[in-house]
């Protein structure tokens, strides 16, 4: 058995990045953790996540604002703000902080 390792979300922050950066933290068959560090990044145009799992989501810093495709009111992300997105609910991310970056927790489990 693996002794527990320290480790803290906002070590190692790159101020830019050619593409998000994803760091999986734990992944079990039930359920799958990430931080996710955005620096200024969007989705692709006409590109929309769809994913099979649910996920629960949380900005840690920053901002950012997800749109969503079957009508449902943009939402402006701050610090602290976290919403639930139902597995298959298409979704995008409009635009990410530029001036810092923005850090995000992203939860998955079985829809």
């Amino acid at each position: 058995m693996s002794k527990p390792a320290l480790a803290n979300l906002f070590s190692d922050l790159p101020t830019s990045l050619a593409a998000e950066l994803v760091n999986v933290l734990v992944e079990t068959p039930a359920i799958r953790i990430e931080r996710i560090v955005s620096t200024g990044h969007c989705s692709e145009p006409g590109f929309w996540y769809d994913q099979e799992e649910s996920e629960w989501v949380i900005v840690l810093q920053g901002e950012a604002q997800l749109c969503f495709a079957d009508g449902t009111p943009p939402k402006t992300l701050c610090t602290g703000d976290h919403l639930i997105i139902p597995a298959h609910q298409k979704h995008r991310i409009e635009w990410t902080s530029a001036s810092e970056p923005t850090v995000w927790l992203a939860v998955f489990f079985p829809a």
